[in-house]
């Protein structure tokens, strides 16, 4: 399980990095803002602007009308983070089909205006990409993946803009001098 998450968070850094720079961050795609101290990182999507709360609603409205409840407590997000980061994992204890419940959270994802942009099955488990301004979101569905036997749901939104860039690198680096 550790080494899950060291996945995930290795995987979501990479996106990040990989996102940065991409036409997503220029001036059509972002609108420039930066977050104060205590707020959310802005991004022009379109017809409108995404912030951390407005993917985290989109992510919970979609979870949950599949059929999801939230796993509480979710990971722990670095105070650096909370500006730029969505952690959101599925009780899959409390699924009837956690794998019918994960295609549906995703194809209401892509409903709501976010692109896929890849989509991985290997055995039973499935992980798909997805973005829309200037964020990305990547989700894991891993039957039996947990500790307890239980499926293994997660999805993890990250703002890619310049002003969560520095925040990620800074996080990145304390993890990699810390498992050292």
């Amino acid at each position: 399980m550790r080494k899950m998450k060291w996945a995930a968070a290795a995987t979501g850094a990479v996106l990040l990095i990989a996102g940065c720079g991409s036409k997503g961050d220029s001036p059509q795609g972002r609108n420039g803002d930066t977050p104060s101290a205590g707020g959310s990182a802005p991004a022009t999507a379109g017809s409108g602007s995404l912030d951390v709360e407005a993917v985290r609603k989109e992510i919970d409205a979609a979870a949950t009308t599949a059929g999801f409840t939230a796993r509480q407590p979710a990971d722990k997000i670095p105070p650096g983070l909370k500006s730029c980061t969505v952690r959101w994992q599925a009780d899959s204890a409390k699924s009837t089909d956690s794998r019918k419940s994960y295609d549906a959270t995703v194809a209401t994802l892509v409903k709501g205006g976010w692109t896929e942009r890849g989509r991985a099955d290997e055995r039973q488990s499935v992980t798909t990409r997805m973005d829309k301004g200037g964020w990305n979101i990547l989700t894991w569905h891993h039957p039996q993946g947990r500790e307890d036997g239980t499926d293994w749901i997660s999805f993890i939104a990250n703002d890619t803009g310049p002003a969560c860039a520095k925040p990620f690198q800074e996080d990145l680096a304390d993890k990699t001098t810390n498992k050292q």
